[in-house]
């Protein structure tokens, strides 16, 4: 068995190790709480946008534009969106393991696909293992605003419409709660999610100056750069959340563990005790 003084020692650093995981709880529990706000806040923009590039793409015969029209896949890009720390439970593993094997089941090479990583968790993991991570930031603040993901964000459009690749899927966490976030998929380019809401009757009569075509030429990089900001924002929320998930669940184990170093600390304590007790009264009882 230990000595009271390792015991001692185990609770201590146990008791430090709790103070530290409860402090970072507390501070991602602030930051989970502004960051879902940009998030939910974000969603109305996001959905006026398609609404407006919906109408105009379906309510004028002249209105078309290459992000609106499937090419034969040669190659794709996936974004994915993780975090520059650890310590918030599966987020990151998460992420990475679901976007592993879905290239391992739509490719036979790593030629046929390229990697755009936003955090250095998924920028390290991929390229330690050969993939071919075309672009990548890091150090993004806790509450990113566009400016921080616009060069990603238009060299991701940009690349689609240059020809380089020919579909751009991005991954990422969808926050749900505050305990869960699921990993989603979300395809980004073509765009090919508009004729359901130009079905909806929000094509109606609508004249355009100049031509739908030139408004849709300005106004679809831009939603397609939106859908990457407002991904990001929701996958900030589900960081934030995660960590502060994580460290409560490790502040729990700690005072747990506390507790029964405690209580075997207090039984090697009372049985020392028990042990010179016997040894004084047998040395009385040796001296009579």
């Amino acid at each position: 068995m230990a000595s009271l003084r390792e015991i001692k020692s185990r609770i201590n650093s146990t008791k430090k190790t709790s103070q530290m995981t409860k402090a970072m709880q507390m501070v991602s529990a602030s930051k989970s709480k502004r960051a879902e706000q940009n998030a939910k806040g974000y969603v109305p923009y996001m959905e006026k946008v398609q609404d407006v590039v919906a109408a105009i793409a379906g309510g004028t015969s002249d209105a078309s534009h290459p992000m609106l029209i499937s090419r034969p896949v040669k190659k794709t890009a996936y974004l994915v969106i993780g975090s520059d720390r650890g310590l918030a439970g599966a987020y990151n593993s998460s992420i990475l393991r679901q976007l592993s094997r879905t290239l391992k089941e739509r490719h036979r090479s790593n030629d046929e696909f390229v990697i755009l990583a936003i955090g250095r968790v998924p920028r390290d993991y991929f390229v330690k293992r050969g993939y071919n991570v075309v672009e990548s930031i890091v150090g993004l603040p806790d509450q990113p605003t566009f400016s921080d993901v616009k060069q990603i964000a238009r060299k991701a459009v940009g690349m689609f419409a240059d020809g380089t690749y020919d579909e751009l899927y991005m991954y990422y966490n969808h926050f749900v709660s505050v305990i869960s976030q699921e990993v989603t998929e979300k395809k980004v380019l073509p765009i090919t999610d508009l004729a359901p809401k130009a079905n909806e009757g929000l094509s109606a009569s609508y004249e355009f100056e100049p031509s739908g075509e030139a408004i849709l030429e300005v106004l679809l990089p831009q939603y397609a750069e939106s859908l990457i900001y407002g991904a990001l924002l929701d996958g900030k929320a589900s960081e934030h959340a995660a960590r502060m998930t994580a460290m409560k669940t490790a502040t729990d184990n700690a005072n747990e563990l506390i507790r029964d170093l405690s209580l075997v600390y207090n039984r090697a304590r009372q049985a020392a005790i028990t042990q010179e007790i016997t040894e004084i009264i047998g040395g009385a009882a040796a001296l009579e």
